[in-house]
């Protein structure tokens, strides 16, 4: 069966990425050592399509689940949502032996984690991902959290996942929209890490939710390297990730929940990103324009609304867990798959360039 490993030690935990595997997810999980009581918890969009099969196959396999189910979006990372599923999963009877699924997309991800990572000061928790971006960058890694007013994932924790089920075969159930966004992270990866995969992502048909096993394992393989390097960003490695995040996340943050989906934020970050690179490295304008055209290709956007304003953004961004003592660490390209972190950029050069995306 197709396997990443991820190498962290005693936190160490395999990711398993094949067509049809969310089927044997019981298997796969009780052989990890997990036993018992667990919580699934999923949104309502999801849940309908995946939750009465999983359980099914929990219970047949001699778990004891319960199902626990948010409002789909970005709104439900909150310290609400985590008390009241705190709170849900104790009047379930869950204790410090049971488990958490987080069955969903990023937020789920994020939300379940988190609560997996507090609830009885920790559980353990498997990630089944059903989304472009949980499949290829969210659920590996170990962040978990939840959004507050003043910014993204501010409150949070790292928990690393016991186990990471990635079957493609959810992204069928996926809207239009929702699949396409995902492919801002893909771009991403490919950009920061993987120049080659700009290419094979180039021929891909955005319209048909059938992309290769082995293009998304090779996504979950470049985060999985870059945080067995530098799991709890200590040492900057892991930073390189946030290529296209600073600035796309203080627009994300700008606007009210929903409005922009992630990868269409991180989409308008990236191509800030790709200016600042042009300008201040030595990446050639020919590699930005091959970049951008796959946005284009998944028809992200790249132009900022007018109605979003450039000090909102900055505001924002500020705020972001990226800055450290108000320094700016920026990640820059300097070539197609080559970043680095850049502590040279000013607040002016930032705010200029959030200016020039609303053309």
């Amino acid at each position: 069966m197709p396997t990443v490993h991820v190498n962290l030690g005693d936190r160490s935990y395999d990711v398993i990425c094949e067509y049809g595997v969310l089927n044997q997810a019981a298997e796969l999980i009780s052989a990890t050592g997990l036993k018992g009581k667990v919580a699934v918890i999923s949104d309502s969009n999801v849940a309908p399509h995946y939750s009465d099969g999983l359980l099914a196959n929990l219970k047949t396999a001699g778990f004891d689940p319960s199902l626990h189910t948010v409002p789909a979006g970005e709104a439900s990372k909150s310290m609400t949502q985590v008390e009241l599923l705190c709170r849900e999963m104790t009047q379930a009877g869950h204790d410090r032996k049971s488990f958490v699924i987080a069955l969903g997309g990023g937020v789920i991800g994020d939300l379940a984690g988190f609560v997996a990572s507090i609830f009885y000061r920790g559980v353990p928790f498997v990630q089944i991902p059903t989304t472009i971006v949980s499949l290829v960058d969210s659920s590996v890694g170990g962040k978990t959290g939840v959004n507050i007013a003043e910014g993204k994932n501010l409150v949070g924790a790292f928990h690393q996942p016991r186990l990471v089920i990635a079957d493609p075969a959810t992204l069928a159930t996926l809207e239009d929209r929702e699949y396409r966004e995902g492919f801002a992270e893909v771009i991403k990866h490919a950009a920061i890490r993987d120049e080659a995969m700009l290419a094979e992502i180039d021929k891909l048909d955005p319209a048909d939710k059938a992309p290769p096993a082995e293009l998304i394992a090779r996504n979950i393989a470049i985060k999985a390297r870059v945080v067995e390097e530098d799991e709890q960003e200590t040492s900057g490695t892991r930073a390189l990730l946030n290529f296209g995040h600073t600035i796309g996340h203080g627009i994300e943050a700008s606007v009210p929940y929903g409005e922009l989906l992630h990868g269409e934020a991180i989409s308008l970050g990236t191509r800030a990103a790709l200016l600042l690179s042009v300008k201040h490295s030595t990446l050639s304008q020919e590699d930005a324009d091959r970049i951008l055209a796959l946005f284009e290709k998944f028809q992200l956007p790249l132009v900022l609304p007018q109605h979003i304003s450039t000090e909102t953004v900055m505001e924002k961004l500020l705020r972001d867990k990226k800055f450290s003592a108000g320094a700016i660490h920026f990640v820059l390209l300097d070539a197609a798959g080559s970043a680095f972190v850049s502590p040279d950029l000013t607040l002016d050069e930032l705010r200029d360039t959030v200016e020039l995306l609303r053309s």
